[in-house]
């Protein structure tokens, strides 16, 4: 194997690795914490810590990867997430698991946005939907296995976070395999006008590319962190739980690369505007049927075949419109739509169960995933008018 395979596959392993973590994690902890008795909007606030994380680090993670490169960052994050997830253990406590998951974000997402910026960097366009789909493949394989800890805590609390922090450690070390490498270094990073200026340029080239890491973000948390408080209120077991969002992750495993793909032959925009209308529909099917466990769990396979790459779609429809000295700053926006996402979804999710008994919780999540499909939709047809426009 040459070193270029070599990078691109150690950077995969990490991110496989750092998706097990987020996938044990918050379904872990509201399971935990819907069997001590806090509220399900409680709950659903605690799992908005990671994601908070994730908003409070995102202003400042370009300069320093521009100015240390790629690797110091992913290493410095991988550390924060082993030791966090070390420590759950050692004090049972609201608010010390609030800070430790706030931790978490900030590590995961410097891991993140440095392993994104770097496969985007270097990978040719034709390949471009390949190797991001591969990106969140691995994520999803490493969400999808996660959950399956959570009955861990039926033989000990303490289990779930070591194994979860062992397993990070030894992703780490791969690290050391690598070499160093940097964006390209053709923007100003002098001042905070700069940096409020490739924000706004980014924003204008790729707005809509936002949409689908923000849905996804509210996606995954809200499926993550409120279904499992919502599932066990409607007499599911804890076992099915995490069959059901295992069979979510699967899906989106099943589909990620043939959907990266069929992205790079017939266009990303179209690819986003079928799955999402589809995800839609099937999530509202899930919602219907949800007192059966066979058909819950089928329906959400199939919702996370359609809508399980969204995340990687959209980052490759942002690298496909921005320039290429701008895509830290589109991925650094990626990672902040994501969060908002992320940070809405578990809270939104526990308000909706709670004031809104009488509806299914997937009602909420097929409302999301349809906005996004019209705003895609519209812009789309106003691009089309406005190149005909042109050419007439």
């Amino acid at each position: 194997m040459n070193y270029i395979s070599l990078r691109f596959w150690v950077l995969i392993a990490i991110v496989s690795i750092s998706g097990f973590s987020q996938g044990m994690l918050l379904p872990l902890i509201a399971i935990i914490f819907e069997k001590d008795g806090f509220s399900s909007s409680l709950n659903g606030f605690h799992a908005t810590a990671l994601y908070l994380g994730i908003l409070i680090i995102s202003p400042f993670m370009e300069r320093p990867l521009r100015k240390y490169g790629y690797k110091p960052i992913i290493m410095i994050g991988g550390a924060l997430v082993v030791l966090s997830l070390f420590l759950f253990p050692f004090w049972k406590s609201f608010w010390f698991w609030f800070i430790l998951r706030l931790f978490i974000g900030v590590g995961d997402h410097a891991l993140h946005f440095a392993t994104q910026t770097w496969i985007t960097s270097f990978s040719p366009e034709n390949k471009r939907g390949r190797n991001i789909s591969i990106y969140g493949l691995s994520f999803g394989l490493g969400f999808a296995l996660g959950p399956l800890m959570a009955p861990l805590i039926q033989v000990n609390e303490a289990l779930p976070f070591m194994i979860s922090s062992g397993l990070c450690f030894l992703a780490w070390l791969l690290l050391f395999l690598l070499k160093n490498d940097f964006p390209e270094q053709d923007v100003s990073l002098q001042s905070v006008q700069n940096t409020f200026g490739r924000f706004v340029s980014t924003f204008k080239y790729a707005w809509v590319a936002f949409l689908p890491t923000f849905g996804y973000g509210f996606l995954e948390a809200s499926l993550n962190g409120s279904f499992p408080v919502y599932a066990l209120r409607i007499g599911h077991e804890v076992a099915n739980v995490s069959i059901v969002l295992t069979a979510f992750a699967i899906g989106g495993i099943v589909f990620q690369l043939p959907l990266g793909i069929l992205s790079d032959r017939f266009g990303r925009q179209n690819i986003l505007i079928s799955i999402l209308l589809l995800g839609a529909i099937f999530f509202i099917c899930a919602g219907v049927f949800e007192q059966s466990i066979t058909l819950l769990t089928i329906f959400i396979f199939i919702a996370g075949m359609l809508v399980g790459s969204t995340f990687s779609l959209g980052i490759s429809y942002m690298t496909d419109l921005v320039p290429k000295n701008l895509l830290p700053t589109g991925n650094l926006l990626c990672g902040i739509s994501f969060s908002i996402g992320s940070l809405t979804g578990p809270y939104a999710g526990g308000l909706f169960i709670q004031y809104f008994e009488r509806l299914s919780f997937f009602y909420i999540v097929s409302f999301v995933l349809l906005f996004i499909f019209l705003c895609i939709a519209f812009s789309s047809k106003k691009e089309k008018s406005l190149a005909y426009q042109s050419t007439s």
